[in-house]
């Protein structure tokens, strides 16, 4: 595993030491975050920080790669992760020049989800907590996508306060590294090593007060990404909570994104449409400052990634009413903060 906290070192060190030029090339390019009455920051500030997200990541898998510490068989899966998040990335570039529609961008979402499939990447089957095995077949490939493409969006919709995105996306990859750790799977400890430096370099310029945003480039990618790990990852299980782990360990945007998705049909509205009943917009309305607002969603994301490690521990009946429990405790704390209106 040394190899791994190596590449979380160098991951971290060229995102700190890249995001101050990617700032000015923001800056100087136009790629500026306007203010509006959704929002909650009050001047322009440069969006284009994800560039320094994918640069670190890309950079540091390949030198691990040329380094020979990627085991073999690997490769495939390899290329089709890191073609793939090129591509995102240049749809997240793209979009936050130009404000792509968003039905462009979610076409752009299910092309990027295809080339990770392509390569074999592919959620297989599903497993349930009394031990049965169901084999996707057919459906191996549009399930793929679907959770590929929804991961995408989760990260990308909760990236509304200074440091969210970027501290929750780092509590996430950090459950998926320790539960990797103790199954021995030292591919995607590297990986999940690699993708927390890069989440965590960013977060030095990106806390309240931020100097840079994410953008679509970030949010995107590392959503991605964390897709692509969390089914290389699956792959390589059987247990029952393979799946679960990623599910819980995203599961505040996750959640949110639910709601919003929720709250938006039952308002008559498109559910594209952006409105200010996401969780961190109700924090800010119950009188909470934005860091307050993000720490104490990053205690609740911490949360449900030790809920997702303590489930690798136990199956059956015991999973089943951890969940139960969960469910409970979020739907009921949602209802309580009105997440469920507009």
């Amino acid at each position: 595993m040394t190899s791994s906290l190596l590449a979380f070192f160098i991951s971290l060190g060229i995102v700190l030491f890249i995001t101050p030029f990617v700032i000015k090339l923001a800056i100087k390019t136009g790629a500026l975050d306007a203010p509006d009455k959704r929002k909650v920051h009050h001047k322009p500030i440069p969006r284009l920080g994800g560039l320094g997200i994918y640069v670190s990541f890309t950079v540091t898998i390949i030198l691990a790669a040329l380094g020979s510490n990627i085991e073999a068989g690997h490769g495939w899966e390899l290329l089709g992760l890191l073609l793939g998040g090129t591509y995102i990335a240049i749809i997240g570039i793209i979009d936050d020049y130009t404000n792509l529609p968003a039905k462009v961008k979610l076409l752009g979402q299910i092309a990027a989800a295809c080339i990770l499939a392509s390569f074999d990447v592919r959620i297989e089957f599903l497993t349930n907590p009394f031990g049965n095995w169901i084999f996707l077949e057919y459906l191996a490939l549009p399930v793929t996508v679907f959770w590929i493409v929804g991961l995408t969006n989760t990260v990308n919709l909760i990236d509304g306060l200074d440091g969210l995105a970027a501290g929750v996306s780092t509590i996430a990859s950090v459950t998926l590294l320790l539960v990797a750790y103790r199954q021995n799977d030292a591919f995607v400890v590297l990986l999940t090593a690699t993708l927390v430096g890069a989440a965590l370099g960013f977060l030095r310029y990106n806390f309240n007060p931020a100097r840079i945003f994410m953008g679509d480039t970030g949010s995107m990618f590392l959503g991605y990404i964390f897709a692509g790990i969390s089914i290389i990852g699956a792959m390589k299980s059987a247990t029952t909570v393979a799946l679960i782990v990623p599910i819980l360990a995203l599961g505040l945007p996750i959640l949110d994104t639910t709601f919003a998705i929720i709250r938006r049909y039952r308002g008559g509205v498109p559910i594209f449409k952006p409105d200010r009943g996401h969780l961190h917009h109700r924090l800010l309305d119950l009188g909470f400052t934005q860091r307050q607002a993000v720490l104490l969603m990053y205690v609740f994301s911490s949360f449900l990634g030790m809920s997702a490690i303590v489930l690798t521990e136990v199956q059956g009946y015991v999973c089943v009413l951890i969940l139960l429990f969960i469910v409970f405790v979020v739907i009921y704390g949602a209802k309580k903060l009105g997440i469920f209106h507009l």
